[in-house]
């Protein structure tokens, strides 16, 4: 089959692979109908997450038509159409009874973390789904199937940023009449925008520096900041909000502008990407208030602003969404009419375009948010 591969830092390819196949009772096959290159893929690209190797499939966000199943499959059958949420999870362990998927203690051995796809060898070495088929282990509990009438773009961001931005919201504790910042505008800001604005925040005021996706923002109502006109982002933030948001949630994660010092101590793996969004989250969040980090971030940070969160009783909240816990409430929003996610999808391509759909992404050209893949 064909997938996108990693091809070395900043380098992938559209090539020849081996077909999955069935390897335990409760795996199925999926034949893939779209899929899409998510803002974290980059940080894999960029040689920013360990695990790593040539030829590994990419791709975490996939859906498509069951092709195969194991004989220990109950929950789906041949030919139903399924969307696949990022996390890998036995459905039995501490942390999967509690809901919390991400943190499946039974998927990765190379790691604490659970399993996720398309995500290097450090998180399971479970091939992605940028590819023409998708092996999905443990299907009883991950994969859900979807309504015939909706279209694969309603239902495809239900495998990540859809739970992601709304749980981001959650662990913010995003309430009516809130003040809220969000950095970053890529597809979990906008969303995570577009969910805050549902809940009833009172104002929301978008960060990023890229021009389109700020505009993009501002269409939803949102107040518009860029950060490369301010000295001081996080001061300018509280200074309009007169002491501080009561939430601001970080969409950013390794794709963060870095200075020129940031680069060096990458480089040399002192720390694992730009902090410059953390920092204005120290900044401009208000005393008590709430910060959640739902943008990937790496290991190590040299000066993290740990005084600024303790003297002033910040609450900061992190990791990766246990996605699979939020694909009902949110399927039913989107068959209601309640939540569209379509309009960040700028770019329809084939799987043989991925190397181009990588690049126009990575550089943000084209007014490029989204990419979708059709194998």
């Amino acid at each position: 089959m064909k997938a996108i591969v990693y091809d070395g830092i900043q380098k992938v390819q559209c090539r020849e692979v081996p077909d999955p196949k069935i390897e335990k009772d409760d795996d199925i096959i999926i034949k893939v109908t779209s899929t899409a290159i998510c803002g974290s893929d980059l940080h894999l690209v960029h040689g920013l997450v360990k695990g790593m190797y040539d030829g590994f499939v990419l791709g975490h966000e996939t859906m498509g038509i069951v092709e195969e199943v194991g004989k220990g499959v109950t929950k789906l059958k041949k030919g139903d159409r399924v969307i696949v949420p990022f996390p890998v999870a036995c459905g039995h362990c501490f942390f999967c009874e509690h809901q919390e998927f991400s943190q499946c203690d039974n998927t990765n051995e190379y790691g604490e973390a659970g399993g996720l796809f398309g995500y290097s060898k450090s998180y399971g070495d479970y091939a992605g789904g940028q590819a023409e088929y998708l092996r999905v282990p443990h299907a009883n509990v991950g994969p859900v199937k979807v309504p015939d009438e909706l279209t694969d773009e309603q239902v495809l961001f239900l495998t990540d940023i859809l739970p992601t931005s709304l749980w981001g919201t959650e662990i913010a504790n995003v309430k009516k009449d809130d003040t809220v910042v969000v950095l970053g505008c890529g597809p979990v800001g906008l969303l995570t925008i577009k969910w805050c604005i549902l809940k009833g925040a009172k104002r929301v005021i978008a960060v990023d520096r890229v021009g389109y996706r700020l505009q993009h923002a501002k269409g939803y109502g949102a107040e518009i900041v860029n950060f490369e006109q301010y000295e001081e982002t996080g001061a300018y933030l509280k200074e309009i909000t007169s002491g501080g948001a009561d939430c601001v949630i970080d969409c950013v994660g390794l794709d963060g502008k870095m200075s020129l010092m940031e680069k060096v101590e990458t480089a040399l793996k002192l720390q694992g990407g730009s902090k410059s969004a953390i920092e204005i989250a120290s900044q401009a969040v208000r005393k008590c208030g709430h910060v959640a980090l739902v943008g990937v971030y790496g290991t190590k940070y040299n000066n993290f602003p740990l005084g600024n969160f303790f003297t002033r009783n910040i609450t900061l909240k992190m990791g990766q969404c246990p996605a699979i816990r939020y694909v009902q409430l949110i399927l039913e929003k989107i068959k209601n009419g309640e939540f569209d996610a379509t309009d960040i999808i700028t770019h329809k391509l084939s799987l043989e375009q991925g190397r181009h759909a990588y690049e126009i992404f990575d550089a943000k050209q084209d007014n490029c948010i989204k990419v979708v893949l059709k194998p």
